[in-house]
């Protein structure tokens, strides 16, 4: 048995009674054997900061636990580390709410359990301190957090490091003060929620694309040329000659399906637009599928199947995080296949319709039958063929669907130059964009691809491009070319859409933005 000299209680490691029923050195937490590890861990001797985390992280008998594993272990004594979200304290006893990147777990701090030495320390804990909890899971519909509906009761806690006085509190920030320290901003629960969602997000895609025969190969982010133009790119010096910094993947995906049929890249894309709508961001992630022998019906039949996956898995993994969000999910029930479809012909004159009624007085519902919103100022709406999509108009369409609504056949002239045209109405292409509901509008923008050298060529010196830093790109057509299809999905502006937020920057860990590069 090890020995019973007292020696002084290190600094921040508590000593604390399990509870009344604790009745010697030797009796544990309920009456059972104690274990002789945590009388260990309480009456060691001082040592350093490092060594008493240590310890309270191994020695103790209880388990380690997640919080959002607390549902499969009530009635259990088990420990959390993490840190505090918040504190409040109540006469004998505190309620600290800790969470440990899982969840968000309330912490039941009793005086008469814990001892006045402890309650001092947990009463007074700064916001973000991190510290380690022991105690027993009890199961309370009243009881906060994620997953709500379990709480902890506090038997032991050591303070790993108590914060400094923490900059975010409870009152309201801007939104440039809470971007400017976006790095302790995404400790918040609504930032955390809306981040986890994205993580579900991200590997929706990958396990959709797996599952359905694609193979992801990496194209680079430094290109010689580029897919639509130079003006909106980010210009590098390479060693003496001009390169750019990818805005998409898409024409080294265009070589490797003649090598692997189906594939997708995953990752950064830049983009130098000088925007600040609350749809835009300069560096976003994006997926980008390429299918051989796949035209623009196909193509739409992939893009559905595969957004319902992406968002009914959000449904199924990410309920509490949009339930925090205050997320309406009924929206999000309806999106499944088949997606409305429409042409950009049919679309100009809706536009063109709800303008004209707005301008008239008349009242204009969305397909519930409440208020469009959004759209303050009629002239807005104004479009004619021929001109590209705006917020506003993207906002007015889609508060008439239920679902995402696909938009086809876009002038050529406003698209890409590698986009196959309608044989018999060649001023179009084989373009769809994808937009979201709720007014959220594009998410994905996809077409078939022209498959024909000569016309390829000729598309490319039409758009005043060079044709030398296309040679590889043209080439792919001497050999073997067939009809072949992709898209595009943007990460942040389906994470927005998913959570229901107003502007993308909340859908990066750190955005970049025109006027932001820190942190």
């Amino acid at each position: 048995m090890r020995s019973r000299t007292k020696h002084p209680t290190p600094a921040k490691l508590l000593r604390v009674r399990a509870s009344r029923r604790y009745t010697s050195r030797m009796t544990g937490w309920r009456g059972e054997p104690a274990a002789p590890r945590l009388y260990w861990l309480v009456n060691a001797p001082p040592c350093s900061r490092a060594d008493d985390t240590i310890r309270a992280m191994h020695t103790s008998s209880a388990k380690n636990v997640f919080i959002r594993e607390l549902p499969q272990h009530v009635g259990q004594v088990v420990t959390l580390r993490g840190w505090l979200y918040n504190r409040t304290a109540k006469g004998k006893l505190v309620f600290l709410q800790m969470r440990d990147g899982t969840g968000i777990c309330q912490c039941v701090v009793f005086r008469s359990t814990v001892g006045d030495e402890t309650f001092a320390i947990a009463d007074k804990l700064p916001l973000e301190s991190s510290f380690i909890v022991t105690g027993e899971v009890r199961a309370d519909s009243r009881a906060p957090g994620v997953p709500g509906g379990y709480e902890l009761d506090v038997q032991a806690l050591h303070v790993v490091q108590r914060a400094e006085d923490y900059p975010i509190g409870p009152k309201e920030h801007g939104v440039e003060f809470l971007m400017d320290h976006r790095h302790l901003w995404i400790r918040s629960a609504r930032q955390w929620a809306i981040l986890r969602v994205r993580a579900t997000v991200m590997r929706a895609i990958r396990a959709w694309l797996d599952s359905h025969g694609f193979i992801e190969v990496t194209t680079p982010i430094l290109t010689p040329s580029a897919a639509e133009g130079t003006t909106t790119l980010f210009e590098v010096d390479y060693f003496g000659d001009k390169a750019y910094l990818a805005q998409t993947g898409q024409l080294y995906n265009e070589a490797n399906i003649f090598a692997f049929n189906r594939v997708y890249c995953f990752g950064p894309t830049f983009r130098a637009e000088k925007s600040k709508t609350r749809r835009h961001l300069t560096e976003f992630w994006m997926v980008e599928p390429e299918i051989a022998f796949c035209d623009l019906d196909q193509l739409l039949e992939i893009e559905e199947q595969f957004v319902s996956h992406i968002v009914q898995t959000c449904l199924r993994e990410n309920a509490d995080e949009l339930k925090l969000l205050g997320r309406d999910v009924s929206r999000l029930q309806n999106v499944v296949p088949p997606f409305p479809r429409v042409s950009y012909d049919e679309a100009i004159a809706q536009l063109q319709s709800l303008r004209a009624r707005l301008k008239a007085g008349e009242e204009v519902t969305a397909f519930d039958g409440a208020p469009l919103r959004g759209i303050e100022d009629p002239d807005l709406l104004q479009i004619s063929w021929g001109m590209d999509f705006g917020s506003p108009h993207e906002t007015a369409l889609t508060q008439l669907y239920d679902r995402p609504v696909f938009v086809i056949g876009f002038p050529s002239a406003i698209k890409a130059f590698y986009m196959e045209p309608y044989p018999d109405r060649p001023e179009i292409c084989k373009s769809a964009d994808l937009l979201a509901p709720e007014g959220y509008g594009e998410i994905i923008g996809g077409s078939e691809r022209i498959s024909d050298m000569a016309l390829l060529e000729a598309r490319i010196r039409d758009h005043g491009l060079p044709a030398s830093a296309y040679r590889w790109y043209i080439e792919l057509r001497k050999y073997g070319s067939v009809p072949h299809s992709g898209f595009g999905l943007g990460v942040e502006r389906t994470v927005a859409w998913i959570c229901g937020i107003e502007h993308v920057r909340e859908a990066s860990p750190f955005p970049r933005l025109l006027n932001r590069l820190y942190p």
